[in-house]
């Protein structure tokens, strides 16, 4: 469930990355927590 949320998120942070530059920060966080929590590194 971790992987697919990271993706998501990712998917997201690129999206706002290509379209809305100045917003790209939003889905960082979540998208960074997601990867930690998915390779068990918390």
């Amino acid at each position: 469930m971790d992987w697919i949320l990271f993706l998501v998120f990712f998917v997201l942070f690129v999206a706002m990355l290509l379209f809305a530059d100045e917003w790209f920060w939003i889905p960082m966080p979540f998208m960074l927590t997601y990867l930690v929590r998915a390779l068990n590194a918390m």
